[in-house]
Protein backbone atom coordinates (compact mmCIF):
# COMPACT_ATOMS: atom_id res chain seq x y z
CA UNK A 1 0.00 0.00 0.00
CA UNK A 2 1.39 2.93 -0.96
CA UNK A 3 2.25 5.94 2.34
CA UNK A 4 -0.12 8.60 2.43
CA UNK A 5 1.16 12.15 1.76
CA UNK A 6 -0.21 15.81 1.47
CA UNK A 7 -1.56 16.08 5.07
CA UNK A 8 -0.80 18.70 7.41
CA UNK A 9 -1.67 19.70 10.79
CA UNK A 10 -2.03 22.46 12.81
CA UNK A 11 -2.55 23.06 16.50
CA UNK A 12 -3.99 26.05 17.54
CA UNK A 13 -3.92 27.85 21.38
CA UNK A 14 -7.25 27.02 22.23
CA UNK A 15 -5.55 22.96 21.84
CA UNK A 16 -7.79 22.67 19.18
CA UNK A 17 -5.95 20.76 16.15
CA UNK A 18 -7.18 20.51 12.64
CA UNK A 19 -5.78 18.26 10.20
CA UNK A 20 -5.61 19.53 6.37
CA UNK A 21 -5.34 16.98 3.29
CA UNK A 22 -3.55 19.03 0.10
CA UNK A 23 -4.94 22.57 1.92
CA UNK A 24 -8.26 21.70 2.35
CA UNK A 25 -9.41 20.66 5.90
CA UNK A 26 -10.40 17.33 6.18
CA UNK A 27 -11.20 17.49 10.26
CA UNK A 28 -10.93 19.30 13.35
CA UNK A 29 -9.94 17.58 16.50
CA UNK A 30 -10.87 18.97 20.09
CA UNK A 31 -10.46 18.04 23.87
CA UNK A 32 -8.97 14.51 24.63
CA UNK A 33 -9.09 13.18 20.50
CA UNK A 34 -6.92 16.12 20.04
CA UNK A 35 -4.39 15.05 22.77
CA UNK A 36 -4.84 11.37 21.92
CA UNK A 37 -4.18 12.42 18.07
CA UNK A 38 -1.03 14.55 18.87
CA UNK A 39 0.72 11.53 21.22
CA UNK A 40 0.14 9.39 18.17
CA UNK A 41 1.57 11.85 15.49
CA UNK A 42 4.63 12.22 17.70
CA UNK A 43 5.22 8.66 18.74
CA UNK A 44 4.82 7.10 14.73
CA UNK A 45 4.51 8.03 11.01
CA UNK A 46 2.43 11.32 11.32
CA UNK A 47 1.23 10.90 7.65
CA UNK A 48 -0.02 7.38 8.10
CA UNK A 49 -1.75 9.02 11.70
CA UNK A 50 -3.68 11.44 9.31
CA UNK A 51 -5.06 9.29 7.01
CA UNK A 52 -6.13 7.04 9.95
CA UNK A 53 -7.89 9.66 11.89
CA UNK A 54 -9.42 11.42 8.90
CA UNK A 55 -10.68 8.12 7.80
CA UNK A 56 -9.11 8.31 4.41
CA UNK A 57 -6.75 5.13 5.46
CA UNK A 58 -9.26 2.28 3.96
CA UNK A 59 -11.32 2.90 0.91
CA UNK A 60 -13.53 -0.89 0.92
CA UNK A 61 -11.66 -3.00 -1.46
CA UNK A 62 -9.96 -4.66 1.69
CA UNK A 63 -13.03 -6.86 1.97
CA UNK A 64 -12.82 -8.24 -1.48
CA UNK A 65 -9.49 -8.56 -1.67
CA UNK A 66 -9.85 -10.65 1.82
CA UNK A 67 -12.29 -13.06 -0.14
CA UNK A 68 -10.85 -13.55 -2.80
CA UNK A 69 -9.51 -17.34 -3.61
CA UNK A 70 -5.74 -16.41 -3.32
CA UNK A 71 -6.09 -14.62 0.36
CA UNK A 72 -8.83 -17.15 1.78
CA UNK A 73 -6.74 -19.14 4.56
Amino acid sequence: MPRPHGFTYEQRRDGTVVITHQGREASTLRGARAEKFLAEASAGDPQLVMARWTGAYKFGNERMARNHPRNRR
